[in-house]
């Protein structure tokens, strides 16, 4: 009772950051499993399982506090659903771990893109529309690596969309992690064609379940009034962070490396994070118009525009 207890605290704090800053769930919960000694494939085919439920109840959520776009969820699902359904189906029968470093050295590039554009440049948004063209294959990728690699559709799809400039990002967060439950319903029909059902513990896919269920309502209220400059920066920071160690475990040079450049990427991430607040407290207080709406960074009538999203 007592594990079980432990991970519905994992599949909670993963949905938290999940639910408010687009990424996370799958790779946090993935680690844990192999960690305990769970082999890759099994791992992600129960957070693949367990994100059927929590990507339902992340998506209403977010639908209810009027976070997701519906014409980006629709273009970004289908080729997300693909990927992952390939992806799961290649890691059925061999292991993509010879990939990850190179696959960390892209999203590493990735993070440091958005962090430092969120951080330091201008958030005016560009006008025009997130074309299909740039969907597709950001869904197909992200999708092969979410199913393949344990985790990946968030920090695929979150940055890109960020990147882009063309979408609000508490609506980037609400529809990557919408249309991340066809993703991963997806991948698990292709766990279950590759594997079965051997290996899967239903005790932890439901821990993981309830845990992430009961984050998700909280996540995506976080996320609507989080300013676009601290997601930014915080978002960036994960990504960094997070590939920075997957590349130099794949270097085999983690132990060395590692205690210098651990200690400098947090200082920055804390340093970025900290001048991201200063920054939009600055703006705000002279009423510097982001680009991205009064609701980034405090709505200034929520009760209005909640019975909007209603509506």
């Amino acid at each position: 009772m007592r594990g079980w207890i432990v991970l519905a605290l994992v599949g909670l704090a993963a949905q938290l950051v999940d639910g408010s800053l687009g990424m996370a769930y799958g790779v946090t919960s993935t680690t844990l499993l192999v960690a305990a000694g769970t082999s890759p494939a099994v791992a992600s085919a129960s957070v693949h399982l367990a994100e059927i439920g929590t990507t339902l109840a992340s998506g209403a959520s977010h639908w209810r506090f009027g976070n997701v776009d519906w014409k980006i969820v629709g273009r970004l699902a289908v080729p997300g659903a693909v990927g992952a359904f390939l992806g799961a189906t290649a890691l059925s029968h061999l292991s993509t771990e010879s990939a990850g470093p190179y696959v960390a050295g892209v999203l590493l590039a990735l993070g440091v893109y958005v962090g430092v554009r969120f951080t330091t440049g201008s958030l005016v948004r560009r006008p025009g529309r997130v074309r299909s063209r740039f969907l597709v294959p950001v869904g197909l990728f992200g999708g092969f690596l979410d199913a393949s690699g344990g985790g990946g559709w968030g920090p695929v799809a979150t940055p890109a969309l960020l990147g882009s400039g063309r979408v609000e990002p508490r609506k980037v967060v609400g529809s990557v992690d919408t249309s991340e439950f066809v993703v991963a319903v997806a991948a698990s029909l292709g766990f279950l064609l590759g594997l079965g059902t051997a290996g899967l513990d239903l005790a932890v896919v439901s821990a993981l379940l309830v845990g992430g269920v009961l984050a998700a309502p909280v996540a995506a209220w976080v996320v609507r009034y989080l300013p676009a400059r601290v997601l930014g920066a915080a978002v960036g920071g994960i990504i960094v962070v997070t590939n920075a160690r997957t590349l130099l475990r794949g270097l085999d040079v983690e132990a060395t490396a590692g205690v210098v450049v651990y200690p400098v990427l947090l200082l920055l991430w804390v340093g970025a994070v900290v001048y991201a607040v200063r920054r939009h407290r600055r703006e705000k207080a002279v009423g510097a118009d982001a680009g991205w709406g009064p609701a980034e960074g405090g709505d200034e009538d929520p009760e209005r525009e909640l019975e909007a999203a209603r509506s």
